[in-house]
């Protein structure tokens, strides 16, 4: 599964298949849950960690990328299958002079992975620009869900919070009328402090979620971790709440190292830092059954 993950670190899985719409998603989603097959859709895979000894089960990987803009409403509107790249989308809109989603233009992943972990930056996130999202339940059939329905929190939703009960078809998101270039200045600004704050290479996005009032990163340097290795897996030295693979890490490797960061955190600042990556696949009882995240996109 490395070559599917943003970080380049997983084992294999027993199948795998693609979906190339929403339509088709749905039709492999359906018969997954009456087949009973455990299961995991996958984006671009980023904000996950998949087991050295890899996953069982089945991996369907989103590629259903339909998107559509509209002008006709009260106001304009951007509607996306859940395998289309958040980034791409927020771009194409900025180049039609649509404010909005310039926050979005320089975050990885796909727009279901972004609607199930309430993706943000900037001091913006999915719940503030999200009109509905289309929903696939596995009791329930097929319904348009409204943001109050998801019971978004930061970096958390509904979704997330009941891995394999529903999957994400598509979502539509609000616009505003702006100016090409004022939305390009935006999206610009954000790209610059991105590429100023985040380091290249092989990476999951965010290790932890910012404790309240904090921010993980902070912590993490004030602790003294900033470069900290374990193999080839390295606490960055630009940004200390990303993680970068410099070569050849592999799970295990990450695993000891946010280990060491939780550990130390906590010894020096009294604080327990949660995870906002997800741990997928088979690492025996010592570090839990990272598998019940089953349904969920990344």
């Amino acid at each position: 599964m490395a070559p599917y993950t943003s970080i380049r670190i997983g084992g294999p899985v027993d199948f795998l298949l693609e979906a190339q719409s929403a339509d088709e998603l749905a039709e492999m989603v359906r018969h997954l849950w009456d087949c009973e097959a455990p299961f995991q859709v996958l984006g671009m895979g980023s904000n996950i960690l998949i087991s050295d000894a890899g996953m069982r089960g089945v991996v369907v990987l989103n590629r259903a990328r339909a998107l559509s803009f509209d002008m006709q409403s009260d106001g304009p509107s951007v509607t996306a299958e859940s395998g289309a790249m958040l980034g791409s989308m927020a771009r194409r809109a900025v180049e039609r002079g649509l404010g909005g989603l310039e926050w979005a233009t320089t975050i990885p992943g796909t727009v279901g992975g972004a609607v199930v972990g309430n993706s943000g930056a900037h001091g913006s996130d999915i719940a503030g620009s999200l009109m509905l999202a289309e929903i696939l339940q596995h009791k329930g059939g097929k319904e348009s869900w409204s943001v109050e329905r998801l019971e978004y929190a930061y970096r958390d939703s509904w979704l997330k919070r009941n891995p394999g009960a529903a999957v994400v078809l598509s979502a539509t998101f609000r616009l505003h009328p702006s100016t090409t270039e004022l939305a390009k200045a935006s999206a610009a600004e954000h790209a610059a402090f991105r590429k100023q704050t985040q380091p290249k290479g092989a990476s999951w996005g965010s290790t932890f979620k910012n404790p309240p009032d904090d921010s993980a990163g902070r912590l993490i340097e004030a602790a003294g971790l900033k470069g900290l290795q374990r193999g080839d897996m390295q606490v960055s030295p630009k940004h200390a709440n990303f993680f970068v693979n410099l070569g050849n890490a592999t799970a295990e490797d990450a695993r000891k190292l946010i280990d060491i960061v939780r550990k130390e955190v906590a010894a020096q600042f009294g604080v327990e830092l949660d995870l906002e990556i997800q741990l997928l696949g088979e690492w025996g009882s010592k570090h839990g059954s990272p598998e019940d995240a089953e349904g969920d996109q990344s």
